[in-house]
């Protein structure tokens, strides 16, 4: 027996040594980053676990290293993963951080984690929860006593899924960002003094240190921005920053005189608005700029190297002097070098050129493709006869999305007229995107991002009025994401009088795809409606959904909502990943909220179109 034991011991002493051995250093001294105690140059690609089904997270991954990376970079949202409040998710499917992490430490990529609490990212509120904006007293993004509760709160529940998983313990994560881009938000809030946001920025590192964070940190801003943003302590990283003179400067200035440098966002493509030009870079673009810092012995990071899919709810919104929203689309293909689907462009296939080694595995297989025969849609229901079956909530005003605590989706709002009105309908507080009955034909639409706020309407005896509200996302980036509300935020006005009373709103939040079995056939045109159909498989495989002949709406494929779709463009193809498919029967349900003519089937084809702009389909 003693000899058992002596024979396990041993094991166990060997087994350790050998973990002991593996277990890696990385620092940031001497104006450099030091990899067991020797210069490493990051080439790093960011690629978010939550625009990923999960069962392909492995082949991205695989993807990055065989483009020749050494690192993922990672933001974390908050939102996903703060469900409602204080009810967290870090488990279930795409929510599993910890097992993305761990895939990449697998896969052979270091890991750069980003978590906030901002993130921007073209993410829903960029990446806040909408329920803080009903918390007594919050402000977001500043000094303020509750909102660095939450941040404490939230950064103890996501150091608790990667505390092991820090370097210092044998995981992959090599450094952590404190806030995102915090220079910009400094120029956007002038009015408050300068003072004040540093203190905030250094409460939010503190905290990342108090509750055990021990990698390195690091600031990420444009290269002008770094008085606003950098921080003792933090590396600098200068964000968009071609000029490597203007980076060594500007780098030396905040960090003692000394690097390393990096350009923690390195830009092959861009973001993409609904009703927008869909923004391109050349292959040769990327690389050329990509071989100046190899040459140069800056690191970087691609943002992104794969984009990936704003699945659901989760796109945000930005904001310029034309538009009072420009809406993310829900693919976030970004003109990637991998694109959306995970396939390898001409992009990736030039930049693995300059940066494999005789190391680097081989590109892996692209996931298979397929089409579907056209889909028939056996169910059509105006969306009227689910509203009967929900109970409004009345008040004499309109209430916002938050004040019904509703976070995404659609809410309805009627009212009876018992006496008749005419005039100009004047919605100056629509958030974001609706359209406007009465006795339920349509007689407008109101639209956020064209700032079309009011119409003509006639209003008669005994008449009813309906406004269908959609939550298209809520800011992301600028000093506006302190003002996110969602649905109908001010009187609603008609021939100069306030409507007030007697409102009712039904809440459509669509978390689940409807269940349509009990319900009669019902669709008329442009009338918002449900449609339903089921399709069978004997293989499964990615495809897309070509929405060219639909209006506005959402798809769900399986109970998954896949995302929004809109005839405005440029994207005019939904995304499908087989992973989400399975053989035999599959259940689609659409929410078509135009609903221009009653459709019978839904087409597939083999390859997305992103670039098809139609912006007259959205005025």
């Amino acid at each position: 027996m003693k000899k058992v034991y002596l024979a396990l011991l041993f094991t166990f002493f060997l087994l350790f040594t050998a973990s002991a051995q593996q277990k890696q250093t990385f620092a940031i001294k001497d104006g450099n980053f030091l990899l067991d105690g020797k210069p490493f140059q990051i080439h790093s690609g960011e690629m978010h676990y939550s625009r990923i089904p999960q069962p392909y997270w492995r082949h991205r991954l695989q993807m990055m290293k065989a483009m020749g990376l050494n690192a993922v970079a990672t933001y974390v949202f908050w939102n996903y993963h703060e469900v409602s409040p204080g009810v967290w998710d870090f488990k279930t499917g795409n929510k599993n951080l910890a097992e993305y992490i761990k895939i990449a430490q697998e896969e052979g990529l270091f890991v750069i984690l980003r978590p906030g609490p901002y993130v921007c990212a073209e993410w829903e509120f960029g990446g806040y929860p909408w329920f803080l904006q009903n918390v007594p007293n919050m402000v977001i993004r500043g000094n303020n006593t509750a909102y660095l509760a939450a941040t404490k709160a939230y950064f103890s529940e996501l150091y608790n899924q990667v505390k092991d998983l820090q370097i210092t313990k044998g995981g992959p994560i090599i450094m952590v960002q404190g806030e995102n881009e915090f220079g910009s938000y400094v120029t956007q809030r002038k009015d408050i003094a300068l003072a004040d946001h540093k203190k905030y920025s250094a409460a939010v590192f503190q905290q990342l240190k108090d509750i055990g964070f021990e990698v390195p940190f690091f600031t990420s801003d444009g290269s002008w921005l770094f008085e606003g943003g950098a921080l003792p302590g933090a590396l600098p990283t200068a964000n968009g920053e071609s000029d490597i003179k203007k980076l060594k400067e500007v780098v030396n200035k905040f960090n003692n005189g000394e690097g390393p440098y990096m350009v923690a966002e390195f830009y092959p493509g861009w973001l993409d608005h609904w009703a927008e030009p869909f923004p391109t870079q050349t292959p040769e673009e990327t690389v050329r700029q990509t071989q100046k810092y190899l040459d140069n012995q800056v690191s970087f990071n691609y943002y992104m190297v794969h984009g990936g899919t704003n699945f659901g709810f989760t796109s945000g919104a930005n904001y310029d002097k034309e538009h009072d929203i420009q809406p993310d689309m829900t693919s976030y293909d970004y003109d990637a070098p991998i694109s959306e689907a995970g396939w390898a462009t001409p992009k990736y296939n030039a930049l693995r050129e300059i940066l494999k080694t005789d190391k680097t595995p081989n590109v892996p297989a692209r996931t298979p493709v397929i089409t579907i025969p056209n889909i028939t849609l056996t169910t059509a229901v105006d969306l009227a006869d689910l509203k009967s079956k929900i109970t409004p909530v009345i008040e004499d005003n309109p209430l916002t999305f938050e004040q019904l605590n509703q976070g995404d989706g659609y809410v309805w709002y009627s009212k009876k007229f018992t006496q008749p009105i005419s005039g100009k309908l004047e919605l100056k507080g629509l958030r974001d995107y609706a359209i406007v009955y009465v006795n339920g034909k349509k007689v407008a639409e109101l639209n956020r991002y064209y700032k079309k706020y009011d119409c003509e309407i006639e209003v008669p005896f005994n008449a009813t009025l309906d406004i269908v509200v959609e939550n298209m996302g809520r800011i992301n980036y600028g000093s506006q994401i302190n003002d996110n509300n969602k649905g109908i935020i001010s009187p609603i006005i008609i021939n100069g009088e306030t409507i007030t009373g007697d409102w009712k709103m039904y809440q459509l939040p669509m978390a689940a795809a409807p269940d349509l079995t009990s319900y009669k056939n019902s669709a008329k045109p442009n009338r918002p409606t449900l449609y339903q159909g089921s399709f069978n498989l004997t293989k499964t495989g990615d495809t897309f959904l070509d929405m060219r002949d639909w209006g506005k709406g959402i798809v769900f494929i399986n109970g998954i909502n896949i995302g929004r779709y809109w005839s405005v463009g440029p994207q005019q193809t939904l995304y499908l990943p087989g992973c989400w498919l399975k053989k035999g029967k599959n259940t689609i349900v659409i929410f078509e909220q135009k609903n221009e003519t009653i459709q019978k089937v839904i087409k597939t084809i083999l390859t997305p179109i992103l670039e098809d702009l139609k912006p007259e389909k959205g005025q």
